[in-house]
Protein backbone atom coordinates (compact mmCIF):
# COMPACT_ATOMS: atom_id res chain seq x y z
CA UNK A 1 0.00 0.00 0.00
CA UNK A 2 3.12 2.39 1.05
CA UNK A 3 4.48 2.20 -2.77
CA UNK A 4 1.37 2.91 -4.32
CA UNK A 5 0.21 6.02 -2.89
CA UNK A 6 3.91 7.30 -1.77
CA UNK A 7 3.77 10.86 -1.85
CA UNK A 8 0.40 10.71 -4.09
CA UNK A 9 -2.01 11.07 -1.28
CA UNK A 10 -1.57 15.06 -0.83
CA UNK A 11 -2.52 15.95 -4.78
CA UNK A 12 -5.58 13.33 -4.48
CA UNK A 13 -6.54 15.36 -1.63
CA UNK A 14 -5.97 18.80 -4.02
CA UNK A 15 -8.08 17.75 -6.56
CA UNK A 16 -10.67 15.47 -4.84
CA UNK A 17 -10.09 12.81 -7.01
CA UNK A 18 -8.47 9.38 -6.40
CA UNK A 19 -7.27 7.05 -9.63
CA UNK A 20 -10.03 4.71 -9.93
CA UNK A 21 -7.56 2.02 -11.72
CA UNK A 22 -5.78 2.01 -8.08
CA UNK A 23 -8.84 1.55 -6.57
CA UNK A 24 -10.16 -1.19 -8.77
CA UNK A 25 -6.91 -2.50 -8.42
CA UNK A 26 -7.33 -2.50 -4.55
CA UNK A 27 -10.51 -3.75 -5.01
CA UNK A 28 -9.54 -6.76 -7.07
CA UNK A 29 -6.79 -8.03 -4.78
CA UNK A 30 -9.34 -8.16 -2.06
CA UNK A 31 -7.81 -5.24 -0.42
CA UNK A 32 -11.07 -2.97 0.21
CA UNK A 33 -13.18 -5.91 1.66
CA UNK A 34 -10.17 -7.93 3.36
CA UNK A 35 -13.11 -9.97 5.55
CA UNK A 36 -14.53 -11.37 3.08
CA UNK A 37 -14.08 -15.22 3.27
CA UNK A 38 -11.63 -16.76 1.05
CA UNK A 39 -14.44 -18.57 -1.04
CA UNK A 40 -15.85 -15.28 -2.15
CA UNK A 41 -12.77 -14.31 -3.56
CA UNK A 42 -11.74 -12.36 -0.49
CA UNK A 43 -8.51 -12.78 1.63
CA UNK A 44 -10.24 -14.49 5.20
CA UNK A 45 -8.60 -12.16 7.13
CA UNK A 46 -9.57 -11.57 10.88
CA UNK A 47 -11.09 -8.32 12.20
CA UNK A 48 -8.11 -7.42 14.12
CA UNK A 49 -5.56 -8.45 11.09
CA UNK A 50 -7.95 -6.08 8.43
CA UNK A 51 -7.83 -3.48 11.70
CA UNK A 52 -3.96 -3.11 11.49
CA UNK A 53 -4.57 -2.48 7.52
CA UNK A 54 -7.13 -0.23 7.51
CA UNK A 55 -4.76 2.01 10.49
CA UNK A 56 -2.43 1.26 7.56
CA UNK A 57 -4.11 2.70 4.94
CA UNK A 58 -5.55 5.97 7.28
CA UNK A 59 -1.96 6.82 7.66
CA UNK A 60 -1.76 7.07 4.35
CA UNK A 61 -4.95 8.61 3.05
CA UNK A 62 -7.60 9.52 4.61
CA UNK A 63 -9.82 9.56 1.17
CA UNK A 64 -8.44 5.69 0.50
CA UNK A 65 -9.42 4.04 3.72
CA UNK A 66 -12.73 5.92 3.52
CA UNK A 67 -13.23 3.96 0.06
CA UNK A 68 -12.30 1.27 1.81
CA UNK A 69 -14.51 1.70 4.66
CA UNK A 70 -17.35 1.86 2.45
CA UNK A 71 -16.88 -1.26 0.19
CA UNK A 72 -16.35 -3.43 3.82
CA UNK A 73 -19.66 -1.97 4.65
CA UNK A 74 -21.36 -3.07 1.74
CA UNK A 75 -19.96 -6.24 1.54
CA UNK A 76 -20.25 -6.65 6.00
CA UNK A 77 -24.07 -5.96 4.69
CA UNK A 78 -24.32 -8.38 1.54
CA UNK A 79 -22.77 -11.42 4.20
CA UNK A 80 -24.95 -10.93 6.90
CA UNK A 81 -28.56 -10.16 5.21
CA UNK A 82 -27.93 -12.17 1.57
CA UNK A 83 -28.87 -15.74 1.10
CA UNK A 84 -26.41 -17.68 -0.56
CA UNK A 85 -27.06 -16.94 -3.73
CA UNK A 86 -26.89 -13.48 -3.07
CA UNK A 87 -23.44 -13.65 -1.06
CA UNK A 88 -22.10 -15.76 -3.93
CA UNK A 89 -23.19 -13.19 -6.47
CA UNK A 90 -22.45 -9.87 -4.81
CA UNK A 91 -19.41 -10.42 -2.94
CA UNK A 92 -17.29 -12.58 -6.29
CA UNK A 93 -18.08 -8.57 -7.75
CA UNK A 94 -17.20 -6.66 -4.53
CA UNK A 95 -13.56 -9.18 -4.43
CA UNK A 96 -13.00 -8.74 -7.93
CA UNK A 97 -12.76 -4.69 -8.75
CA UNK A 98 -16.20 -3.55 -8.62
CA UNK A 99 -16.77 -0.60 -6.29
CA UNK A 100 -19.60 -0.38 -3.59
CA UNK A 101 -21.50 2.59 -1.64
CA UNK A 102 -23.81 2.41 1.23
CA UNK A 103 -26.89 4.39 1.30
CA UNK A 104 -28.58 5.41 4.45
CA UNK A 105 -28.34 9.38 5.77
CA UNK A 106 -31.03 11.41 3.93
CA UNK A 107 -31.41 14.88 4.14
CA UNK A 108 -34.11 14.24 6.87
CA UNK A 109 -32.75 11.63 8.49
CA UNK A 110 -29.44 11.09 9.78
CA UNK A 111 -29.45 9.33 13.12
CA UNK A 112 -33.40 9.18 13.11
CA UNK A 113 -33.64 6.49 11.19
CA UNK A 114 -38.00 6.45 11.82
CA UNK A 115 -37.66 9.38 9.67
CA UNK A 116 -36.13 7.65 7.07
CA UNK A 117 -38.45 8.14 3.78
CA UNK A 118 -36.79 6.19 1.06
CA UNK A 119 -39.43 3.17 0.17
CA UNK A 120 -38.78 -0.20 -1.41
CA UNK A 121 -41.89 -1.64 -3.61
CA UNK A 122 -42.55 -4.54 -5.00
CA UNK A 123 -43.88 -4.89 -8.45
CA UNK A 124 -44.52 -8.25 -10.38
CA UNK A 125 -40.79 -10.07 -9.93
CA UNK A 126 -39.00 -6.35 -9.13
CA UNK A 127 -38.96 -3.54 -6.65
CA UNK A 128 -38.81 0.04 -7.66
CA UNK A 129 -36.99 2.28 -4.88
CA UNK A 130 -37.82 6.16 -4.66
CA UNK A 131 -35.55 8.24 -2.28
CA UNK A 132 -32.38 10.59 -1.73
CA UNK A 133 -29.25 9.76 0.08
CA UNK A 134 -26.77 12.20 1.27
CA UNK A 135 -23.50 11.80 1.83
CA UNK A 136 -22.65 8.66 0.58
CA UNK A 137 -19.43 8.09 0.80
CA UNK A 138 -17.31 6.63 -2.43
CA UNK A 139 -20.82 7.12 -4.72
CA UNK A 140 -18.56 8.93 -7.04
CA UNK A 141 -16.68 5.72 -8.08
CA UNK A 142 -19.50 3.20 -7.21
CA UNK A 143 -20.93 0.63 -9.49
CA UNK A 144 -23.07 -0.75 -6.83
CA UNK A 145 -24.90 1.25 -4.64
CA UNK A 146 -26.40 -0.55 -1.41
CA UNK A 147 -29.63 1.42 -0.51
CA UNK A 148 -31.77 1.67 2.83
CA UNK A 149 -35.49 2.25 2.58
CA UNK A 150 -38.74 1.29 3.66
CA UNK A 151 -40.21 -2.43 2.46
CA UNK A 152 -43.86 -1.51 1.25
CA UNK A 153 -44.73 -4.79 2.82
CA UNK A 154 -43.68 -3.76 6.07
CA UNK A 155 -40.34 -3.28 8.01
CA UNK A 156 -36.73 -2.17 5.84
CA UNK A 157 -34.74 -3.22 3.49
CA UNK A 158 -31.35 -2.89 1.87
CA UNK A 159 -31.07 -3.16 -2.32
CA UNK A 160 -28.23 -3.74 -4.27
CA UNK A 161 -28.88 -1.40 -7.25
CA UNK A 162 -26.82 -0.45 -10.18
CA UNK A 163 -25.07 3.27 -9.99
CA UNK A 164 -25.52 3.51 -13.75
CA UNK A 165 -29.55 2.15 -13.34
CA UNK A 166 -32.52 4.31 -15.13
CA UNK A 167 -33.09 6.77 -12.17
CA UNK A 168 -30.57 6.65 -10.59
CA UNK A 169 -28.64 10.30 -9.81
CA UNK A 170 -25.44 10.98 -8.33
CA UNK A 171 -23.85 14.34 -7.71
CA UNK A 172 -20.97 14.71 -5.90
CA UNK A 173 -20.57 16.89 -2.59
CA UNK A 174 -18.75 20.32 -3.68
CA UNK A 175 -15.48 20.27 -1.66
CA UNK A 176 -16.34 18.37 1.37
CA UNK A 177 -14.13 19.28 4.46
CA UNK A 178 -12.32 16.50 4.73
CA UNK A 179 -11.77 12.76 3.20
CA UNK A 180 -12.18 15.15 -0.16
CA UNK A 181 -10.79 12.86 -2.45
CA UNK A 182 -13.28 10.24 -1.06
CA UNK A 183 -16.78 10.73 -3.69
CA UNK A 184 -18.72 11.76 -1.36
CA UNK A 185 -22.23 12.31 -3.40
CA UNK A 186 -25.93 12.71 -2.83
CA UNK A 187 -28.01 10.04 -4.43
CA UNK A 188 -31.44 10.43 -5.55
CA UNK A 189 -33.34 7.49 -6.80
CA UNK A 190 -36.62 8.18 -9.32
CA UNK A 191 -38.89 4.99 -9.39
CA UNK A 192 -35.44 2.84 -9.86
CA UNK A 193 -36.69 -0.97 -10.99
CA UNK A 194 -34.50 -3.56 -10.01
CA UNK A 195 -35.03 -7.17 -9.76
CA UNK A 196 -36.25 -8.98 -6.29
CA UNK A 197 -32.93 -10.76 -6.12
CA UNK A 198 -31.30 -7.57 -5.44
CA UNK A 199 -33.17 -7.16 -2.16
CA UNK A 200 -31.49 -7.96 1.24
CA UNK A 201 -33.07 -8.64 4.44
CA UNK A 202 -37.07 -7.44 3.89
CA UNK A 203 -39.16 -7.07 6.59
CA UNK A 204 -36.28 -6.76 9.16
CA UNK A 205 -36.56 -3.52 11.63
CA UNK A 206 -35.18 -0.60 9.81
CA UNK A 207 -32.73 -0.01 13.16
CA UNK A 208 -31.21 -2.98 12.86
CA UNK A 209 -30.53 -2.97 9.56
CA UNK A 210 -28.75 0.13 9.05
CA UNK A 211 -27.54 -0.80 12.77
CA UNK A 212 -25.38 -3.81 11.30
CA UNK A 213 -24.20 -1.70 8.58
CA UNK A 214 -22.55 0.65 10.81
CA UNK A 215 -21.07 -1.56 13.12
CA UNK A 216 -18.73 -2.03 10.51
CA UNK A 217 -18.57 1.26 9.48
CA UNK A 218 -18.04 2.17 13.16
CA UNK A 219 -14.87 0.18 13.80
CA UNK A 220 -13.46 0.43 10.26
CA UNK A 221 -13.65 4.52 11.52
CA UNK A 222 -12.19 4.14 14.21
CA UNK A 223 -9.07 2.11 13.26
CA UNK A 224 -8.75 5.07 10.54
CA UNK A 225 -8.16 7.58 13.49
CA UNK A 226 -5.50 5.71 15.00
CA UNK A 227 -3.84 5.72 11.96
CA UNK A 228 -4.33 9.37 11.04
CA UNK A 229 -2.87 9.64 15.05
CA UNK A 230 -0.10 7.82 13.91
CA UNK A 231 0.63 9.77 10.69
CA UNK A 232 0.35 13.37 13.26
CA UNK A 233 2.95 11.52 16.08
CA UNK A 234 5.35 11.22 13.47
CA UNK A 235 5.24 14.38 11.39
CA UNK A 236 5.12 16.20 14.59
CA UNK A 237 8.16 13.78 16.26
CA UNK A 238 10.21 14.71 13.11
CA UNK A 239 9.50 18.14 12.99
CA UNK A 240 10.29 18.77 17.00
CA UNK A 241 13.63 16.46 16.53
CA UNK A 242 15.18 18.98 14.14
CA UNK A 243 13.78 22.55 14.22
CA UNK A 244 15.30 24.46 16.39
CA UNK A 245 14.21 27.64 18.30
CA UNK A 246 16.39 29.62 20.87
CA UNK A 247 19.27 27.20 20.38
CA UNK A 248 17.54 24.12 21.98
CA UNK A 249 15.17 21.66 19.38
CA UNK A 250 11.51 22.01 19.77
CA UNK A 251 11.06 18.99 21.73
CA UNK A 252 13.24 20.00 24.29
CA UNK A 253 10.80 22.70 25.21
CA UNK A 254 8.41 21.54 27.59
CA UNK A 255 5.17 23.26 26.50
CA UNK A 256 6.28 21.69 22.60
CA UNK A 257 7.19 17.89 24.71
CA UNK A 258 3.77 17.81 26.11
CA UNK A 259 1.97 18.33 22.34
CA UNK A 260 3.92 14.90 21.95
CA UNK A 261 3.15 13.06 25.01
CA UNK A 262 -0.39 13.42 24.14
CA UNK A 263 0.07 12.32 20.48
CA UNK A 264 1.56 8.86 21.93
CA UNK A 265 -0.46 8.36 24.58
CA UNK A 266 -3.23 8.99 22.40
CA UNK A 267 -2.47 6.67 19.44
CA UNK A 268 -2.04 3.86 22.48
CA UNK A 269 -5.18 4.64 23.94
CA UNK A 270 -6.66 4.12 20.29
CA UNK A 271 -4.96 1.17 19.43
CA UNK A 272 -5.63 -0.62 22.27
CA UNK A 273 -9.58 0.04 22.24
CA UNK A 274 -9.74 -0.86 18.45
CA UNK A 275 -8.10 -4.00 19.28
CA UNK A 276 -10.21 -4.78 22.54
CA UNK A 277 -13.41 -4.00 19.63
CA UNK A 278 -11.90 -5.97 17.17
CA UNK A 279 -11.15 -9.36 19.25
CA UNK A 280 -14.71 -9.24 20.27
CA UNK A 281 -15.44 -9.26 16.69
CA UNK A 282 -13.30 -12.28 16.13
CA UNK A 283 -14.72 -14.28 19.12
CA UNK A 284 -18.38 -12.97 18.69
CA UNK A 285 -18.12 -11.70 21.77
CA UNK A 286 -21.46 -10.00 22.74
CA UNK A 287 -19.31 -7.18 24.04
CA UNK A 288 -18.75 -6.31 20.19
CA UNK A 289 -21.44 -3.77 20.08
CA UNK A 290 -20.42 -1.25 22.57
CA UNK A 291 -17.02 -2.21 22.33
CA UNK A 292 -16.73 -0.81 18.89
CA UNK A 293 -18.82 1.92 19.86
CA UNK A 294 -16.43 2.91 22.36
CA UNK A 295 -13.60 2.37 20.14
CA UNK A 296 -15.24 5.01 17.59
CA UNK A 297 -15.93 7.35 20.31
CA UNK A 298 -12.72 7.78 21.69
CA UNK A 299 -10.54 7.49 18.65
CA UNK A 300 -12.32 9.99 16.35
CA UNK A 301 -12.17 12.56 19.48
CA UNK A 302 -8.26 12.20 20.59
CA UNK A 303 -8.02 12.12 16.49
CA UNK A 304 -9.05 15.28 16.58
CA UNK A 305 -7.38 16.56 19.28
CA UNK A 306 -4.09 14.84 18.43
CA UNK A 307 -4.37 16.01 14.84
CA UNK A 308 -4.42 19.88 16.45
CA UNK A 309 -1.40 19.44 18.53
CA UNK A 310 0.40 18.09 15.34
CA UNK A 311 -1.04 21.14 13.40
CA UNK A 312 0.31 23.26 16.48
CA UNK A 313 3.67 21.80 16.62
CA UNK A 314 4.92 21.95 12.86
CA UNK A 315 3.02 25.87 12.90
CA UNK A 316 3.52 27.16 9.26
CA UNK A 317 5.44 24.12 8.10
CA UNK A 318 2.11 21.73 8.55
CA UNK A 319 -0.34 25.01 7.76
CA UNK A 320 -0.37 24.24 4.09
CA UNK A 321 -3.01 22.54 1.93
CA UNK A 322 -2.24 18.91 1.26
CA UNK A 323 0.63 18.79 4.05
CA UNK A 324 -0.47 15.25 5.88
CA UNK A 325 -1.38 17.28 9.18
CA UNK A 326 -3.30 19.73 7.63
CA UNK A 327 -5.22 16.90 5.80
CA UNK A 328 -5.48 14.87 9.38
CA UNK A 329 -6.60 18.13 11.10
CA UNK A 330 -9.85 18.44 8.53
CA UNK A 331 -9.96 14.59 8.16
CA UNK A 332 -10.22 14.18 11.70
CA UNK A 333 -13.08 16.36 12.48
CA UNK A 334 -15.13 14.45 9.53
CA UNK A 335 -14.68 11.26 11.79
CA UNK A 336 -16.38 13.09 14.87
CA UNK A 337 -19.61 13.35 12.85
CA UNK A 338 -19.67 10.52 10.12
CA UNK A 339 -21.21 6.62 11.51
CA UNK A 340 -22.66 8.16 14.35
CA UNK A 341 -21.98 11.52 15.86
CA UNK A 342 -19.91 11.94 18.65
CA UNK A 343 -23.43 13.21 20.50
CA UNK A 344 -24.92 9.83 19.46
CA UNK A 345 -22.19 7.88 20.27
CA UNK A 346 -21.98 9.41 24.07
CA UNK A 347 -25.85 9.12 24.40
CA UNK A 348 -25.75 5.74 23.71
CA UNK A 349 -22.64 4.59 25.58
CA UNK A 350 -24.90 6.65 28.71
CA UNK A 351 -27.69 4.33 27.46
CA UNK A 352 -25.48 1.45 27.96
CA UNK A 353 -23.90 2.84 31.31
Amino acid sequence: MTGLVGDRAAGWDRTGVLPVDLLRRLGADGLLCAEVPVEHGGLGWTSLENGGFTAHAGSLCGSLRSVQTSQGMAAWTVQRLGDPAQRAAYLARLTGGELAAVGFSEPHAGSDLGAMSTTVRPDGDAVVVDGRKVWVTAAHYADLLVVFGLHADGGGAAVVVPADAPGVTVERVAEPLGCRAAGHASVSLDGVRVPSSAVLGAGAAPGFLVSLSLAYGRKSVAWGCVGILRACRDAAVRHAATREQFGRPLAAHQLVARHLANLVSGERVATLLCEHASRCWDEGSPESVIATLLAKNESAQRAVEGAAAAVQVLASAGARDGHVVARAHRDAKLMEIIEGSTEMCQLLLAEHA
